[in-house]
């Protein structure tokens, strides 16, 4: 295992135990994520906690389940006691870009539902300023590409540069669980993040942006010396 991986999977048995018996978890989408579902379950197994989770993805409840954990739909459940997730990047103030796995807009609707979020990610992952990774945004198929030409109007109405870019895996465009598309913001440094979200919201055709703000509780960050906790 490389040492970005060691510091994932240092960050995810971290926050594996925050889990307590009874509570009703939920599961982000991820490498990151990954390893926070394979620590729950054996946590789950070895202390044989009762637990329910929510998963954002159809890949995290296929490993959920076949790691022996029970995923409910979220329309099954009042709230969510904890959700664990990473992230693409962590800057001030524990705001958040995420996306990178195509699953933003189901991962903001199970955040949203809970009482509390942990990010959990390597060091390489916190950052001064929010924008060197690409701000991903979940658009309606139907006439993405009108769609992505409004948010480049947005955006360089905000002195940024946003050139989207429709995100293509194996020549294809990726789609999410819910069969919509994603363009990539290559937007550079965001100095106002919240600016940036509030005009992406406006737009008919986008679904939701990668900016997750005043939604994580806190952030466990695995590093060469250990794991550090950070808050807001």
């Amino acid at each position: 295992m490389n040492p970005i991986d060691r510091q994932k999977q240092a960050s995810a048995a971290a926050a594996a135990l925050e889990i307590e018996d009874g509570m009703t978890v939920g599961l982000g989408t991820g490498s990151t994520a990954a390893h926070f579902v394979t620590a729950l379950a054996q946590r789950a197994a070895a202390e044989k906690l009762r637990l329910r989770c929510v998963s954002t993805s159809r890949v995290t409840a296929d490993q959920a389940v076949g790691l022996g954990l029970t995923v409910l739909p979220l329309d099954d459940v009042e709230t969510i006691d904890i959700t664990v997730d990473g992230a693409d990047e962590i800057g001030p103030g524990l705001s958040l870009i995420k996306g990178g796995g195509a699953a933003l807009l189901r991962e903001k609707l199970v955040w949203e539902s809970s009482r509390r979020c942990i990010v959990i990610a390597d060091a390489a992952k916190v950052v001064a300023t929010l924008g060197a990774f690409p701000l991903p945004v979940e658009v309606v198929a139907f006439g993405h590409t009108a769609t992505a030409r409004r948010i480049d109007a947005a955006i360089r109405a905000l002195g940024l540069s946003a050139e989207p870019r429709l995100r293509i895996r194996d020549g294809v465009p990726v789609q999410t669980d819910s069969g919509q598309l994603i363009y990539d913001l290559a937007c550079g440094a965001l100095p106002d993040p919240v600016a940036v979200a509030t005009a992406l919201k406006r737009i008919t055709g986008v679904m939701d942006h990668g900016l997750f703000l005043g939604l994580a509780s806190e952030a466990l960050v695995g590093g060469v010396n250990g794991v550090s906790r950070l808050g807001r």
